[in-house]
């Protein structure tokens, strides 16, 4: 199933991501946790991996992994780093494995790489290349709060809605904790003219000491009532646990009765995570 289409439905949804294992590690603990979590039924789980596509093989094992026990597979897919041999040959492995969802991303920029000597210098053009390749669903990142590296939230969003005329499809959110900041951010979007469908990320955060560096390398803020919940459970790991997956809870459920069809969760790879979610949400995302 092509992700725009469960997005242009009827029926809302709640979606995760995974990482693969790192090179060298067994993939066995990553096919698992893909089963706990399909289990769960999500709408659809979204497959990333390292820097530079150091794990590409395992995430595309794991994506297809995701595709047989019948959720829709979404790989990710950065170019900075990569020559079009190599974009190419991912690309042959996702449809010899019936994954029809990509999500593009320029990536990282990796020591010794810059954007004039990258052949794919923006995920623009790596949308160009994928939507020429094959019969594949495109989506692409967006950043509520704007992307670190660039000049300013206007600014980010025009460079967006260059991707988006390339061919995404849709968009998938950075994380943030403040819902207010997505409602605005949708409102600038449509006033650039970007109409396609937007999912929003949400990070359950359930570890006091990971959100702060998370915060740090994307520029997300944490809003003073989400700062309270930090500093009362921190020090308390399986409160903290049952705060933050109650907290997402909440903004999701918020999303979704404002008129978002799908939300996207940032799991970490723990399964009780979106587990917890859907079930507080079971009777609203009906399974």
């Amino acid at each position: 199933m092509k992700i725009i289409d469960h997005l242009k439905g009827t029926k809302p949804g709640v979606s995760c991501e995974l990482f693969p294992p790192k090179q060298g590690t067994q993939l066995a603990n990553a096919i698992d946790i893909v089963h706990t979590i399909a289990n769960q039924q999500p709408s659809f789980i979204s497959v990333t991996y390292g820097a530079g596509g150091s794990n590409a093989g395992e995430a595309v094992k794991v994506a297809a992994e995701v595709a047989k026990c019948g959720v829709p597979s979404m790989a990710h897919l950065t170019c900075i780093s990569a020559d079009e041999k190599k974009i190419e040959g991912i690309l042959e492995q996702l449809q010899e494995n019936s994954i029809q969802n990509v999500l593009a991303l320029r990536g990282d920029l990796p020591n010794g790489v810059t954007l004039d000597n990258a052949t794919y210098r923006h995920a623009s053009d790596l949308v160009k290349k994928i939507k020429s390749f094959g019969n594949f669903c495109v989506g692409g990142a967006c950043y509520p709060e704007g992307h670190p590296e660039s000049a300013g939230l206007n600014d980010d969003i025009e460079k967006l809605k260059i991707k988006v005329d390339s061919g995404v499809e849709f968009l998938v959110t950075q994380m943030f904790f403040d819902n207010d900041t997505m409602y605005n951010y949708m409102y600038r979007l449509l006033a650039h003219g970007i109409t396609v469908p937007v999912v929003p990320g949400v990070m359950p955060v359930t570890n006091a000491k990971q959100i702060q560096h998370i915060c740090k390398l994307s520029g997300t803020k944490l809003p003073l009532r989400f700062r309270a919940i930090v500093e009362k459970y921190g020090d308390d790991p399986e409160a903290m646990k049952q705060a933050g997956i109650n907290y997402a809870t909440a903004q999701v459920l918020d999303l979704l009765a404002n008129g978002f069809m799908d939300v996207h969760i940032y799991t970490m790879n723990k399964p009780e995570i979106i587990g917890g979610i859907l079930q507080n949400l079971s009777c609203i995302v009906r399974r």
